[in-house]
């Protein structure tokens, strides 16, 4: 019931002021979580509420730092905890926690606070873009175009990652033993493709076969902000 409330606020509040932005600039919202976390359902259910949203790319990176209490994590990935490291390192933050909110590579948010992550969503969803980004399938290759749009410090790196849009766990121990709970968005397979300085458009292509979605996020180099992304469903 606790996390059906909270679920309903969070619809309520994350489309309180939904910004009006074309599909072709999203907000990144990447959340880490874990299933052996008691704290993370109910942001596993607010993230759950943006996924369908074509505003923003909603990502669930399952960490496996949680696995010694008794339930090991199936979606889990020591990269994610080491992403989540890198953000932590950029901030001058000493530790790592469950649930965390980043959006847009910038905006730490700390559980599940639908508001907060209303707000920073549509702040970043008004931000002036720097970088112009398209990807398209060709056959089981994914080609990226990217130009620069207005100034940027420093390399971007182009990430490239697949995602399940659904999968259900039964947990049966750990914090959340007894629990059924429905993820959204989890993803598989992060990579780096590559850096890119900017000085001339970007034009590259990478394998990836199957139905799954993928999206493409350039980012500044160290776990900086993110300047665009792009998915394909």
């Amino acid at each position: 019931m606790k996390i059906a409330a909270l679920a309903l606020a969070a619809i309520t509040a994350l489309n309180i002021g939904t910004p009006l932005v074309a599909q072709n600039y999203p907000v990144v919202v990447e959340l880490y979580t874990s299933q052996g976390c008691s704290s993370c359902p109910a942001a596993d259910a607010l993230l759950h509420e943006l996924a369908d949203r074509d505003d923003v790319i909603a990502l669930a990176l399952h960490v496996d730092y949680w696995d010694y209490i008794g339930w090991t994590d199936e979606f889990g990935d020591p990269a994610h905890a080491d992403r989540q490291r890198a953000y932590a390192n950029a901030a001058q933050r000493r530790s790592i926690y469950t649930p965390e909110m980043v959006v847009q590579g910038q905006t730490d948010i700390v559980g599940a606070k639908a508001m907060a992550l209303s707000k920073a969503i549509s702040h970043h969803a008004q931000e002036t873009p720097r970088v112009g980004l398209d990807i398209s399938r060709d056959g089981t290759n994914l080609n990226i175009a990217a130009q620069m749009l207005g100034a940027v410090k420093g390399p971007m790196t182009v990430h490239m990652l697949r995602y399940t849009p659904r999968r259900v766990t039964e947990i049966k121990r750990g914090e959340n033993a007894g629990k059924t709970i429905e993820y959204a968005n989890i993803v598989e397979g992060w990579q780096v493709l590559g850096t890119w300085d900017g000085a001339t458009p970007l034009a590259m292509a990478a394998a990836a076969p199957g139905d799954k979605p993928a999206v493409v996020i350039i980012q500044v180099q160290g776990a900086g902000p993110i300047l665009a992304a792009a998915r394909l469903r």
